[in-house]
Protein backbone atom coordinates (compact mmCIF):
# COMPACT_ATOMS: atom_id res chain seq x y z
CA UNK A 1 0.00 0.00 0.00
CA UNK A 2 1.38 3.42 -0.94
CA UNK A 3 1.25 6.28 1.59
CA UNK A 4 -1.05 8.43 -0.60
CA UNK A 5 -3.83 5.84 -0.71
CA UNK A 6 -6.69 6.03 1.76
CA UNK A 7 -5.44 4.75 5.09
CA UNK A 8 -7.24 3.25 8.08
CA UNK A 9 -7.35 5.18 11.36
CA UNK A 10 -4.08 5.57 13.25
CA UNK A 11 -3.89 3.30 16.32
CA UNK A 12 -1.11 4.10 18.77
CA UNK A 13 0.48 1.04 20.39
CA UNK A 14 0.29 0.51 24.13
CA UNK A 15 3.37 0.89 26.34
CA UNK A 16 4.54 -2.72 26.01
CA UNK A 17 4.04 -2.77 22.25
CA UNK A 18 5.87 0.59 21.99
CA UNK A 19 8.75 -0.80 24.05
CA UNK A 20 8.97 -3.80 21.73
CA UNK A 21 8.77 -1.45 18.72
CA UNK A 22 11.55 0.71 20.17
CA UNK A 23 13.71 -2.40 20.54
CA UNK A 24 13.21 -3.21 16.84
CA UNK A 25 10.20 -5.52 16.77
CA UNK A 26 7.54 -4.99 14.15
CA UNK A 27 4.04 -4.03 15.26
CA UNK A 28 0.74 -5.74 14.40
CA UNK A 29 -1.12 -4.67 11.27
CA UNK A 30 -3.51 -2.38 13.17
CA UNK A 31 -0.57 -0.08 14.07
CA UNK A 32 0.62 0.18 10.49
CA UNK A 33 -0.51 3.77 9.90
CA UNK A 34 0.89 4.85 13.27
CA UNK A 35 4.33 3.56 12.25
CA UNK A 36 4.21 5.73 9.13
CA UNK A 37 3.08 8.69 11.23
CA UNK A 38 5.80 8.02 13.82
CA UNK A 39 8.49 8.09 11.14
CA UNK A 40 7.19 11.08 9.19
CA UNK A 41 5.83 13.58 11.72
CA UNK A 42 7.75 16.82 12.34
CA UNK A 43 9.26 15.27 15.49
CA UNK A 44 10.46 12.08 13.78
CA UNK A 45 14.10 12.79 14.62
CA UNK A 46 13.34 13.20 18.35
CA UNK A 47 11.22 10.04 18.26
CA UNK A 48 14.17 8.20 16.72
CA UNK A 49 16.45 9.52 19.47
CA UNK A 50 13.98 8.33 22.12
CA UNK A 51 13.88 4.85 20.59
CA UNK A 52 17.69 4.79 20.48
CA UNK A 53 17.94 5.78 24.14
CA UNK A 54 15.56 2.95 25.04
CA UNK A 55 17.75 0.51 23.10
CA UNK A 56 20.91 1.78 24.76
CA UNK A 57 19.40 1.69 28.26
CA UNK A 58 19.84 -2.07 28.55
CA UNK A 59 23.60 -2.30 27.86
CA UNK A 60 24.27 0.87 29.86
CA UNK A 61 22.41 -0.55 32.86
CA UNK A 62 24.33 -3.82 32.55
CA UNK A 63 27.66 -1.99 32.44
CA UNK A 64 26.75 0.16 35.43
CA UNK A 65 25.46 -2.76 37.50
CA UNK A 66 27.53 -5.80 36.58
CA UNK A 67 31.00 -4.71 35.49
CA UNK A 68 33.43 -4.77 38.42
CA UNK A 69 35.47 -1.70 39.24
CA UNK A 70 35.06 1.84 40.45
CA UNK A 71 31.76 3.47 39.61
CA UNK A 72 33.42 6.39 37.83
CA UNK A 73 35.11 3.98 35.42
CA UNK A 74 31.83 2.18 34.77
CA UNK A 75 30.10 5.55 34.37
CA UNK A 76 32.62 6.81 31.85
CA UNK A 77 32.42 3.49 29.98
CA UNK A 78 28.64 3.80 29.85
CA UNK A 79 28.92 7.41 28.71
CA UNK A 80 31.35 6.42 25.96
CA UNK A 81 29.00 3.67 24.84
CA UNK A 82 26.09 6.11 24.87
CA UNK A 83 28.01 8.63 22.76
CA UNK A 84 29.12 6.00 20.24
CA UNK A 85 25.68 4.40 20.11
CA UNK A 86 23.98 7.76 19.51
CA UNK A 87 26.54 8.71 16.84
CA UNK A 88 25.95 5.42 15.01
CA UNK A 89 22.19 5.73 15.37
CA UNK A 90 22.11 9.29 14.06
CA UNK A 91 24.43 8.43 11.19
CA UNK A 92 22.06 5.70 9.99
CA UNK A 93 18.82 7.34 11.10
CA UNK A 94 17.06 7.49 7.73
CA UNK A 95 17.97 3.88 6.92
CA UNK A 96 16.72 2.67 10.31
CA UNK A 97 13.47 4.59 9.91
CA UNK A 98 12.92 3.24 6.41
CA UNK A 99 13.48 -0.27 7.76
CA UNK A 100 10.73 0.30 10.37
CA UNK A 101 8.37 1.50 7.64
CA UNK A 102 9.26 -1.51 5.50
CA UNK A 103 8.49 -3.85 8.44
CA UNK A 104 5.06 -2.19 8.65
CA UNK A 105 4.37 -3.17 5.04
CA UNK A 106 5.13 0.04 3.16
CA UNK A 107 7.40 0.25 0.15
CA UNK A 108 11.01 1.25 0.78
CA UNK A 109 11.36 5.03 0.59
CA UNK A 110 7.77 5.69 1.69
CA UNK A 111 8.73 7.60 4.85
CA UNK A 112 11.12 9.87 2.96
CA UNK A 113 8.49 10.48 0.27
CA UNK A 114 5.91 11.48 2.89
CA UNK A 115 8.42 13.76 4.66
CA UNK A 116 9.40 15.35 1.33
CA UNK A 117 5.76 15.95 0.39
CA UNK A 118 5.04 17.48 3.82
CA UNK A 119 8.10 19.69 3.43
CA UNK A 120 6.90 20.97 0.08
CA UNK A 121 3.45 21.73 1.53
CA UNK A 122 5.05 23.47 4.52
CA UNK A 123 7.35 25.48 2.24
CA UNK A 124 4.43 26.53 0.04
CA UNK A 125 2.41 27.59 3.10
CA UNK A 126 5.38 29.56 4.49
CA UNK A 127 6.00 31.17 1.13
CA UNK A 128 2.36 32.25 0.89
CA UNK A 129 2.50 33.62 4.43
CA UNK A 130 5.65 35.61 3.64
CA UNK A 131 4.12 36.86 0.38
CA UNK A 132 1.01 38.06 2.23
CA UNK A 133 3.16 39.78 4.88
CA UNK A 134 5.22 41.51 2.17
CA UNK A 135 2.03 42.68 0.42
CA UNK A 136 0.72 44.03 3.73
CA UNK A 137 3.98 45.93 4.34
CA UNK A 138 3.92 47.30 0.80
CA UNK A 139 0.34 48.50 1.25
CA UNK A 140 1.29 50.20 4.52
CA UNK A 141 4.21 51.88 2.83
CA UNK A 142 2.01 53.07 -0.07
CA UNK A 143 -0.53 54.46 2.43
CA UNK A 144 2.19 56.42 4.25
CA UNK A 145 3.60 57.78 0.99
CA UNK A 146 0.12 58.87 -0.15
CA UNK A 147 -0.38 61.15 2.88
Amino acid sequence: MEPDQETPPRVRPGPLWWLAYAMGTGLPERHRTWVLYDTTTRTWVWRHVARTLVQLAVPIALVLLLVPGAFWIRGLSALGGLILGMAFSLAYMTEAVENRVKKAGYAPGSAQAVRDRAGRVRDARDSERRRAAAAKRAARYRDRRAR
